[in-house]
């Protein structure tokens, strides 16, 4: 059968895309004749000149594309995971996730100065609230800008001299394959990933039994088991494009599931940390939501 694969149509998208459509063949569920790439333009793409939070947040870059997909357009959409609501169309589910590419944030410095060494009011650019709280809490004496665009175009204003240092996705660099552009990358302990970073996430119709079928056989357990407990903390916080939260999951040996969360007011002033270890991912993220914002109502009214 034909499978219409719908896609932002940016070059990560469709590196995305590929490397999805190499998982069906690698697994004998498809040949490359039968995959069309459905390439959708996203109000998140359209509008490059204002920050997200006021078109309407991060799930502007799904949007179109899961409309085509409940109006039966496209059979299955390819997404960056990061990038999707936490709470679905009742239509649509992630029937599948590929393995996770590296989680971390990377540091870019036009000069190649590390973050330590950056200079103070070194100009700093990102659109994401998350990073933008974490890096005042490591560096407060930076100035933090708003930067929109995808990857090239974020690099082209920090050669450009319009920003000194700018934070990326390094899942997005290593696909790609422009990793020597990095000057760090930033573990865990200076900055927790937004949920769901570095995740391939494959939608589909909840009642399509035939590609339901299909994608979990792509499915990546590990990967979805995580994504699962990041993405049970992010809808437990209820919070939108402006509330700066973070989420990681992982395994430990014995097969419970880590979790560390980030949660700081729309200031990006006061932020709290917290994370613990369970077997049930939705139970976990729900709890460690629950002790987030407990800690967070505490140090507001301190």
């Amino acid at each position: 059968m034909i499978i219409r694969i719908g896609t932002r149509s940016s070059p990560l998208a469709l590196k995305q895309t590929d490397l999805f459509i190499k998982n069906l063949i690698a697994k004998n569920l498809a040949q490359i004749e039968d995959c069309q790439i459905i390439p959708i333009t996203t109000t998140g793409d359209a509008v490059q000149d204002r920050p997200l939070a006021e078109i309407g947040g991060k799930g502007l870059f799904a949007k179109e594309i899961e409309n085509a997909l409940i109006n039966g357009q496209i059979d299955c959409a390819v997404h960056s995971l990061k990038d999707m609501e936490s709470t679905l169309p009742a239509a649509l589910e992630i029937a599948a996730v590929l393995p996770r590419e590296s989680p971390w944030d990377v540091w870019i410095s036009r000069d190649n100065i590390s973050l330590e060494d950056i200079p103070s009011e070194a100009i700093v650019g990102s659109c994401a609230p998350r990073r933008m709280a974490q890096l005042r809490a490591l560096r407060p004496d930076l100035t933090m800008k708003s930067i929109r665009g995808n990857v090239q175009t974020r690099l082209n204003h920090l050669e450009n001299g319009t920003y000194d240092a700018i934070i990326l996705a390094d899942a997005g660099l290593t696909r790609l394959e422009i990793r020597e552009k990095i000057t760090e990358r930033l573990p865990v302990n200076l900055m927790i990933p937004a949920v769901g970073q570095g995740i391939i996430a494959i939608e589909c119709r909840r009642d399509d039994m035939k590609m339901k079928g299909l994608l979990s056989q792509v499915n990546h357990l590990e990967t979805y088991y995580r994504s699962v407990a990041e993405r049970a903390l992010m809808r437990a916080l209820g919070g939108n494009c402006r509330t700066p939260i973070a989420g990681f999951a992982s395994l430990t040996d014995k097969g419970c599931i880590h979790l560390r969360g980030v949660l700081a007011d729309e200031t990006g002033v006061r932020m709290v940390r917290f994370e613990s270890t369970g077997s049930d991912p939705v139970q976990l993220g729900v709890e460690i939501a629950y002790e987030l914002q407990s800690r967070l109502s505490r140090l507001c009214s301190s």
